[in-house]
C-alpha cells in the first residue's frame, strides 16, 4: 500500500504546489477614489466587483481626481489655490502622503506623469502646470505653467501620448498638443472643434491613431483621427437619444480590444455604450448608471468591470463588462461621499 506525503493542515504535496497559484487568482484587488472634503478613499473589491472600504488616507485636500503611477498615487487639491499631492502606495490598500505642492493655479482638476515629470490642468485659471518628480515619488520644483489663449480658458485633461502632451480646454473650445522637453512645454498644434462644444476628455483607441473627445457642453462625442502629435476632427455624434433631457458629458474610455466607447452621461444619468467601426461610432445603448450625475468611469485591468462614480447620489457602481457584445450588467453599488474619481 502506497501512502500520499501530507503536509502542513493534512494538505498533498500537489495541493500545497497549488495553494500560490489559487491565492494569486483569488488575491484582493484595490481601488482609490477621490472626492471633494478631506482625504482618498480606500477599497478593495472582489472578482464580480463588489467594493468594500477599508479606510480613508486623511490630509489630502479635495482631490478630485487621482491616479496611480507604479507604487505611486498622485492627486489634484482642486481648491481656489490650487495644489498637487503625492501619496505612497506601501503595500496594497495602505497609503502614506508623501508632500503636496502648489501649482500656481486655481481648481486643478486632473493629471497625468510624463516620465520623470507631473503635469496637471488647472480649470479656474486655464493653464497646465509641470512639476519635477523626486526619485521617492515626491513632487519636486514646478518648471513650468503655460496659459491657454482666449476668452475664459478652462483646462481639463490632461493625456500623454508617446512624446507628446494633449491638453483638453472646455473653454476654447480646444485640444492642444504640446511637447516636453526638460521640464517645459512647447505648442505643436491647437485643433479647435465645435464653437460651445466644451470639449472635456478624451481617450485613444489602442491603435493609437483615433481619438474619441467627449464634449461637454453640446452633449456630443468627436471622433479624431492622430497622426504624429496632430489631431483631425472626422465626425461628431449626440451621446443620447432623441428628446433626453440637458445632458452634459463626462469621463470617455475606451475597451482595451478598441471594439466599444463607454462615456457617462450627466443629467441623463447614463452611460452611453458605442460600437466602433474604423472612425465611424454606433450608439448601441445607454442602460442607467445606478445613480445621480454619472462624473467619471474607469474599466479595471481584467477588461470585465467597469467603475462608475456618481457624485450627487453618493455611489459607486460596478458593471461586468460583456466583452463581446459590450453591454454592461450593473453588480452592485458602494455608497460614499461625493465620488468623482476612481483609480486601480
Amino acid at each position: 500500500m502506497t501512502t500520499t506525503r501530507r503536509g502542513f493542515l493534512g494538505l498533498t504535496a500537489a495541493a500545497i504546489a497549488a495553494a500560490p497559484l489559487k491565492a494569486n487568482a483569488a488575491a484582493t484587488k484595490y481601488l482609490y477614489h477621490g472626492k471633494y472634503g478631506d482625504g482618498v478613499g480606500i477599497a478593495s473589491y472582489d472578482a464580480a466587483g463588489k467594493i468594500t472600504s477599508t479606510g480613508v488616507l486623511t490630509g489630502v485636500a479635495d482631490p478630485s481626481f487621482v491616479i496611480r503611477s507604479g507604487n505611486f498615487l498622485y492627486a489634484v487639491n482642486e481648491q481656489e489655490a490650487g495644489a498637487v499631492t503625492a501619496i505612497a502606495i506601501d503595500a496594497p490598500g495602505k497609503l502614506r502622503r508623501i508632500n503636496s505642492k502648489p501649482n500656481k493655479g486655481s481648481g486643478p482638476c486632473h493629471l497625468a506623469v510624463a516620465g520623470s515629470y507631473l503635469l496637471s490642468a488647472n480649470y479656474g485659471s486655464g493653464d497646465i502646470a509641470v512639476h519635477k518628480l523626486n526619485a521617492d515619488g515626491g513632487i519636486g520644483t514646478q518648471t513650468d505653467l503655460v496659459k491657454h489663449a482666449g476668452t475664459a480658458p478652462h483646462a481639463h485633461q490632461i493625456v500623454v501620448k508617446g512624446n507628446y502632451i494633449l491638453a483638453v480646454d472646455l473653454g476654447t473650445d480646444s485640444v492642444y498638443t504640446y511637447t516636453l522637453a526638460n521640464g517645459k512645454l512647447a505648442l505643436k498644434q491647437q485643433l479647435i472643434l465645435t464653437t460651445g462644444s466644451g470639449p472635456r476628455h478624451l481617450a485613444f483607441h489602442p491603435s493609437g491613431n483615433i481619438a474619441y473627445v467627449a464634449n461637454e457642453l453640446n452633449s456630443t462625442i468627436t471622433v479624431c483621427s492622430y497622426v504624429d502629435g496632430k489631431l483631425t476632427a472626422l465626425n461628431s455624434q449626440t451621446t443620447v437619444p432623441a428628446g433626453s433631457p440637458t445632458n452634459y458629458p463626462g469621463e470617455v474610455v475606451v475597451s482595451a480590444d478598441g471594439r466599444y466607447v463607454y462615456l457617462t452621461n450627466r443629467g441623463h444619468n447614463s452611460v452611453a455604450v458605442f460600437e466602433t467601426s474604423g472612425s465611424t461610432l454606433t450608439l448601441k445603448a445607454t442602460p442607467n448608471a445606478g445613480g445621480v450625475w454619472p462624473r467619471h468611469a474607469i474599466i479595471d485591468p481584467t477588461g470585465t468591470l467597469l467603475f462608475v462614480s456618481n457624485q450627487n447620489s453618493g455611489n459607486i457602481v460596478t458593471f461586468a463588462v460583456d466583452l463581446a457584445s459590450g453591454s454592461l450588467t450593473q453588480k452592485s453599488s458602494f455608497a460614499t461621499t461625493t465620488p468623482v474619481c476612481v483609480s486601480v
